[in-house]
């Protein structure tokens, strides 16, 4: 609320002076929306003078574009201006064209809730790269998280091959003492080889796997992350919580320490249904509903076949390994997993 005296006199400067809405408020010290304000409530819209830009002649291509190619990027559009005769700088450009640009539409999500066991949420994360020999090896982390307590396990690899995708699996399952019912995916090749709307083409060796644990692998719709918020904030957590600024000797001793993290500090924090209670204790209630797993795991063994030359080093990631020379130039059958 402001003085009666002092609207009447912004009224009267308004009205009878013709002064500005802004050099009425430097003159009387007041903030320039107060003035806005009671000329509005006064029946006196606020007005600005508008000046005259350099985008101005182009407005009608920039909306005429931007209509029929609503993700067509700005500079794009300075170019086709400035082929068209425009003088200003690319930066000016995007800040005149900016208010112009397609906006999305805004959309809504409902809050995701699930059932003890019923799901858990998977995915890979990134966590730059290490040096082992010669050889630079991406860190990559196998995140899964159960949808209901929120239990986290977290264990790093050297690559995203399929075999440590399913160790990854193996190891969360015997983590939690068993596999929920639905193992939710974005579509990554190590789970969703091709997708072609509705059409999902199954990596084979992630189906023998569900087959072996009896879990439905399900596919979230491309370019959805909010289909799996759980793992993409785990994956936040993670990095935030327990990575950065923490040493480690080589990836054994990384991985120890997740393990005992995700036993300890993760699962001590508040259960998000209800902050009274932490995942801990929401994961002894979950743990019951899990499906049991097989007695026999599932091969997961990694083999990869190479030539051995009359030397006797075989060449693997920048690095030589030595071979028995008994072994140089024989073939060696394939090890059976079982036999």
């Amino acid at each position: 609320m402001i003085p009666r005296e002092l609207e009447v006199k912004i009224l009267r400067l308004h009205e009878v002076e013709k002064w500005p809405a802004g050099t009425i408020a430097a003159q009387l010290g007041v903030h320039h929306e107060v003035v806005e304000r009671v000329l509005a409530q006064a029946g006196s819209p606020k007005t600005r003078s508008v000046r005259p830009t350099l985008i101005d002649p182009y407005l009608p291509l920039v909306r005429e574009t931007w209509a029929k190619y609503p993700k067509l990027p700005a500079s794009r559009l300075f170019a086709m201006c400035k082929a068209r005769g425009y003088k200003g700088a690319p930066d000016h450009f995007r800040h005149l064209a900016a208010p112009y640009r397609p906006k999305p539409p805004a959309e809504a999500f409902l809050r995701l809730t699930t059932l003890p066991g019923e799901q858990a949420q998977v995915d890979w994360a990134h966590f730059g790269k290490v040096t082992i020999g010669r050889a630079e090896r991406r860190l990559v982390a196998f995140v899964a998280v159960l949808s209901y307590s929120r239990a986290l396990f977290l264990r790093f690899f050297l690559g995203q091959q399929g075999e440590n995708f399913l160790r990854g699996h193996e190891a969360a399952f015997r983590e939690w003492g068993g596999s929920a019912r639905v193992l939710l995916y974005d579509n990554l090749k190590s789970a969703v080889l091709e997708r072609i709307g509705d059409a999902i083409r199954f990596n084979p060796l992630l189906l023998d796997f569900a087959a072996h644990y009896r879990f439905e692998p399900r596919p979230v719709a491309p370019g959805r992350g909010n289909e799996k918020p759980r793992v993409e904030r785990a994956i936040r957590y993670a990095r935030s919580g327990f990575f950065l600024g923490r040493p480690y000797r080589d990836l054994d001793d990384l991985n120890a320490q997740a393990e005992t993290w995700c036993r300890t500090e993760a699962m001590e924090r508040p259960f998000p249904e209800d902050p009274r209670r932490t995942v801990g204790e929401a994961f002894e209630e979950e743990r019951s509903k899990l499906l049991p797993l097989p007695e026999n795991p599932f091969p997961t063994e990694e083999r990869r076949e190479v030539t051995v030359p009359k030397t006797p080093y075989v060449r693997f990631d920048s690095n030589d390994y030595s071979v028995p020379h008994e072994l140089v130039r024989r073939v060696i059958p394939p090890i059976v997993p079982g036999s």
